[in-house]
């Protein structure tokens, strides 16, 4: 399975591709930073070059952080998020890519993660995936690290858990 996690951020987000095959190690595929075009109170998510990344990797399902408004944020910064959360949820639905909305609170508990901890999500993201820690360089890589870690959750916890067949003795068996 191969899945996109996306941190929307306040357009200073991440989104990662990881991929998951049966029984090895996930492996991260490529993780930036949101496009973004304009600048400072005219930046927004550029949906163009988010939908060629996304075509670029082929991902089979999107996970993408619940987008919701925080007490100190004002109202324009609110509006800019809201804004591109509705972007990227829109050009995933565009690109018929299934789409799930994971709570921050699930993932990050999952993650033994603080809420706020930005940098302790960029460390984890390394220590998982050290090939390519040069995603995660620098400290403003933190959305970077907290999509992969999206994807990474929302892929493991839809994938349908093998379990070991247990057998429980008969009558006629033996118990050893």
């Amino acid at each position: 399975m191969r899945a996109i996690g996306i941190d929307p951020g306040a357009v200073k987000g991440g989104l990662a591709i990881v991929e998951i095959n049966d029984g090895a190690a996930p492996q991260l595929i490529d993780a930036i930073d949101l496009p973004v075009v304009g600048v400072k109170a005219k930046q927004r998510i550029d949906v163009l070059a988010l939908r060629n990344w996304i075509v670029q990797h082929r991902p089979d399902h999107a996970y993408i952080e619940r987008g919701q408004a925080h007490p100190q944020q004002g109202a324009s910064s609110g509006f800019k998020f809201g804004r591109g959360c509705g972007a990227i949820e829109a050009t995933i639905q565009l690109l018929e890519i299934p789409l799930t909305i994971i709570e921050a609170s699930a993932w990050k508990r999952k993650f033994h993660l603080r809420d706020g901890d930005k940098e302790g999500g960029r460390q984890l993201a390394i220590q998982l995936f050290p090939a390519s820690h040069a995603l995660f360089a620098r400290k403003m890589d933190h959305g970077r690290g907290e999509a992969c870690l999206i994807a990474l959750y929302g892929a493991q916890s839809s994938m349908p858990v093998k379990s070991a067949s247990v057998t429980t003795p008969t009558a006629a068996e033996p118990v050893i």
